[in-house]
């Protein structure tokens, strides 16, 4: 067993162990948000894994798809992050009714 090939196949053994945490998350995150970068984080252990695998067969026949699957997840991250910074926005353009000592409307 050749050094790369050690190195491949602990570097698959870690991208397991980060594919079932992101799984753990999506199933039990509590907001929607949480889920969302899950599943960003399971494209980004896709690409990661094709590319371990292209590496340990000294190939290159997955490339076109680690490159689709890097521009899907960029494109996902700054959609959500664009539509979570205005909701945010949105959120803090309403405020509160302020309540008097007796708690109704001041």
């Amino acid at each position: 067993m050749s050094i790369l090939s050690l190195a491949g196949w602990i570097s698959v053994f870690f991208l397991s162990f980060g594919a079932f945490g992101a799984l753990y998350r999506i199933v039990r995150g509590p907001a929607l948000l949480d889920r969302a970068i899950a599943l960003d984080v399971i494209l980004i252990v896709f690409s990661s894994g094709l590319t371990v695998w292209m590496a340990l067969n000294d190939s290159t026949y997955f490339i076109v798809l680690v490159v689709v699957a890097s521009l899907i997840g960029f494109i996902s991250s700054a959609t959500l992050a664009r539509f979570t910074v205005e909701g945010a926005q949105a959120n803090q353009a309403e405020p509160e009714p302020q309540q008097g000592p007796t708690g109704g409307e001041v």
